[in-house]
């Protein structure tokens, strides 16, 4: 019969392509979120990002202002909801077209 062979456990640095691997930012700041949506509304034609003013409170996006039609409102929503970390969009916004 042979005898038992004590095993070790060995830990080794975690490294990812030999560097530390980093954690992407869970929970950005409400500032860097409003700063997300505010790029991803500049970004997204057809949305006049021009008259509106963003405001995170956690997840939930504010968005505020004035723009030209509805269906530039809704594009402004549809970019709003794109960026990680919004969870909800509120709408306060007005347009221009007759009610």
């Amino acid at each position: 019969m042979r005898p038992k062979k004590e095993s070790a456990m060995i830990f080794k640095p975690q490294l990812f392509h030999g560097e530390a691997p980093t954690v992407a930012e869970e929970n950005p700041t409400e500032a860097t979120l409003e700063q997300r949506v505010a790029d991803a509304l500049a970004s997204t034609q057809g949305t006049g990002a021009e008259g509106l003013r963003v405001v995170a409170s956690g997840g939930e996006i504010f968005l505020f202002g004035t723009v030209s039609t509805r269906d530039e409102m809704d594009r402004a929503v549809e970019a709003a909801l794109t960026v990680a970390g919004v969870e909800k969009v509120t709408v306060r916004m007005e347009t221009d077209e007759a009610p």
